[in-house]
């Protein structure tokens, strides 16, 4: 039976078809299937929920889960079954959904509406097989936490069910550029796999080998060396699977804009996560596709962002892009120093903020420097920040970077970051180390190929098209921070385990809040920013994670 506003029969006969086309399924045993069904919702498509576990073994497989290429249900029985006591759970079905919870919210949250109760409930789910254009719409809300697979550990040669893993969007492949699509995608797919290998070879000649590093850790931080180079070379429509963890109604807000967006892997995916976080938290979700609840938000989103589409195209269409900088600080508070000073003052004070601040004004700058200091003390590492008053003032900073370094930056939400389409219209990046391999004239090929395909694609499918382009194109976005958000992802995206091209839009911007908005006494208390890269950027990192496997 389908009660009003639940999954029809339709939708999942859509899914049914969905997981044929699109996604290759996974294949276990009875005796795997018999585990797997009491912790996951399902067994056979790329969205699940995760229930009946303890939160530190979700959390745990999440975190493995980013560095490796297997899907989660495969990593939990590989890594995590054989350590934990399972024969309690024999009578558990989690794949048949649970309405414990229905009951005993459905007064509070459904007939008075109070949206608070829907903050209390927390589901882990897994989105597998996602376009990288989507990871970017899913990991759009602050109020959530992702883990996504990384391009640094995984070589993306390695074929999923066969074939290599990018998105095959239904309406491209039945469209009549569809074999071109495919075509074009492995000949790219291949081409990455040819440069990845030569980059590695010319990175294990060019960098020794320390005597005191295992040949694991080095041939580790050697091919992550090589893929960062290369990834440029990757289509926006390569497979990632990304962990998600968010209250209801973190999930209910996601849902609602997936459910506007234009691209239709988005809207499917809000499909199959629905039906999987009924299982789990139905009452959270009701209102999500009621028609005058959630329908008529979404619909008021997608109203809006057609309007202003259309609006905007023909005010700026006749309009050419100016050269611009890879990173400009657009919009700051001249007086901002002057204001977060008083504000670390204020919770010290019995004065009023106006009092407080004209006396700053009135300070030394020795005096100012001083409260800074006193404020910020001994920052032992980068992990030590100081409090609240460093969000008294804001930077505004537009970039264009590739758009490999885009998704690093994204990923931070306690901030302002919008983006526009990734296209290949501003042109590439190619890193310096494919040319030192020799190998400059293959990332070239792939660049053109990549622009030829989107070109042919764009005009019947203006969304889908996104997928052709590689992630060496360059993207247009901006990002708005205050100056305590601006310490924590500064000094984090300039650490020596960084990705070159990320590091470079961090350093950048530290400079430009001490220069261009003279904010120096701020500046300079990001105390743990790294200026110089080693050679081998992981090689830190992967000596550290094998001394905790020894020592384990």
């Amino acid at each position: 039976m389908f009660c009003e506003g639940y999954p029809s029969p339709k939708l999942h006969g859509l899914l049914g078809w969905l997981l044929v086309t699109v996604y290759v399924p996974e294949e276990f045993t009875d005796n795997e299937a018999d585990i797997l069904r009491r912790y996951f919702t399902n067994l056979d498509q790329p969205v699940f929920a995760l229930v009946n576990l303890p939160e530190v073994v979700k959390g745990a497989l999440f975190a493995r889960y980013s560095r490796s290429p297997r899907s989660l249900r495969r990593l939990f029985l590989d890594e995590f079954v054989n350590d934990l006591e399972i024969s309690g759970d024999q009578a558990v079905d989690a794949t048949v959904g649970v309405d414990r919870a229905e009951s005993l919210y459905e007064k509070v949250f459904v007939e008075y509406g109070d949206d608070s109760v829907a903050q209390l409930g927390g589901v882990h789910l897994a989105c597998e097989q996602a376009s990288n254009i989507l990871t970017k719409i899913l990991e759009w809300g602050r109020l959530m936490s992702y883990l996504e697979q990384s391009t640094r550990y995984i070589a993306y040669d390695e074929r999923l069910g066969g074939r290599y893993r990018y998105y095959r969007d239904p309406d491209l492949l039945a469209g009549k550029h569809g074999t071109r699509y495919v075509g074009d995608m492995d000949r790219m797919f291949d081409s990455y796999s040819a440069l990845a290998n030569a980059v590695t070879d010319h990175v294990r000649a060019t960098i020794p080998k320390q005597e005191s590093d295992s040949d694991f850790v080095y041939r580790q931080a050697t091919r992550a060396k090589a893929l960062d180079a290369v990834r440029g070379a990757l289509p926006a429509s390569s497979l990632s699977n990304v962990g998600i963890y968010g209250s209801g109604q973190a999930y209910e807000q996601l849902l609602l804009r997936m459910r506007a967006h234009p691209l239709p892997e988005a809207r499917q995916y809000a499909d199959m996560m629905l039906v999987e976080l009924r299982k789990v938290i139905p009452s959270f979700l009701r209102r999500v596709d009621v028609q005058e609840r959630g329908v008529d938000w979404s619909n008021y989103l997608e109203t809006n962002a057609t309007h202003m589409s259309s609006l905007v195209e023909d005010l700026f269409s006749d309009s050419i892009a100016s050269q611009v900088d890879e990173v400009t600080l657009v919009d700051f508070d001249p007086d901002g120093e002057n204001k977060l000073i008083a504000s670390a003052c204020y919770a010290y004070s019995h004065l009023p903020e106006s009092q407080i601040i004209a006396k700053v004004d009135r300070m030394s700058d020795e005096d100012k420097q001083n409260i800074l200091r006193q404020y910020v003390g001994d920052r032992k590492n980068r992990r030590h920040r100081p409090g609240r008053a460093f969000e008294r003032t804001d930077y505004r900073f537009d970039i264009l970077s590739d758009y490999g370094a885009f998704r690093d930056m994204q990923r931070h939400r306690l901030l302002t970051i919008e983006w526009q389409q990734l296209t290949p219209y501003h042109g590439y990046t190619r890193p310096d180390l494919v040319d030192a391999a020799g190998v400059s004239e293959v990332f070239d090929e792939v660049m053109d190929r990549s622009a030829a395909l989107y070109d042919t694609l764009v005009g019947e499918n203006p969304h889908q098209a996104s997928y052709a382009v590689s992630m060496a194109y360059r993207i247009r976005y901006s990002m708005q921070f205050n100056a305590r958000e601006a310490m924590h992802m500064l000094e984090l995206r300039s650490s020596p385990q960084g990705h070159p091209s990320y590091r470079r839009v961090a350093l950048e911007m530290h400079r430009q809040i001490a220069e261009v908005a003279g904010h120096k006494a701020i500046a300079a208390t990001m105390t743990h920013m790294t200026t110089e890269a080693p050679e081998l950027e992981r090689l830190e990192s992967e000596r550290r994670a094998e001394a905790k496997r020894t020592d384990s």
